[in-house]
C-alpha cells in the first residue's frame, strides 16, 4: 500500500484544549485511517513549522485524500501538507525509467 506523510499544524483553540486536557490523538487518527482502508504507521509531535507528522498507508490517493479531508473537517487543524512517499526500490525504479527517456527543455 502507498505511504503518505502528513505534516499538520493545530489551531490555537486545539492547543488550548490539549493543554487543558492532554490527549493521545494517535488512536483517533489510527481509527480514521482504518475507516478509509489504511493504517497509521507513525504519529509524532514536532517543533518548528508543523506541530506534528503522521505516516500512514492508504489503498490509493483518493482514500488518502478522504482521510485528510475528514481529519481537517473537525476544525482543529490550521494547516496540513500531505506528501506521497516512495520506497527506495520505487525511487530507484523511477530513476531507471527516467534514465531510459530523453526530454527536450524549452528552446532546444
Amino acid at each position: 500500500m502507498p505511504l503518505y506523510m502528513s505534516q499538520f499544524t493545530y489551531t490555537p483553540e486545539a492547543w488550548a484544549a490539549l493543554t487543558r486536557d492532554p490527549r493521545d490523538r494517535s488512536a483517533a487518527v489510527g481509527g480514521l485511517m482504518e475507516s478509509m482502508g489504511g493504517r497509521l504507521v507513525a504519529f509524532y509531535h514536532s517543533f518548528g513549522e508543523y506541530d506534528g507528522v503522521i505516516i500512514s498507508e492508504s489503498p490509493d490517493d483518493t482514500s488518502a485524500a478522504a482521510g485528510v479531508l475528514a481529519g481537517i473537517s473537525a476544525g482543529h487543524i490550521k494547516s496540513i501538507k500531505t506528501t506521497t512517499l516512495l520506497s527506495v526500490e520505487d525511487a530507484m525504479e523511477a530513476m531507471r525509467r527516467a534514465g531510459e527517456v530523453t526530454f527536450q527543455r524549452p528552446g532546444q
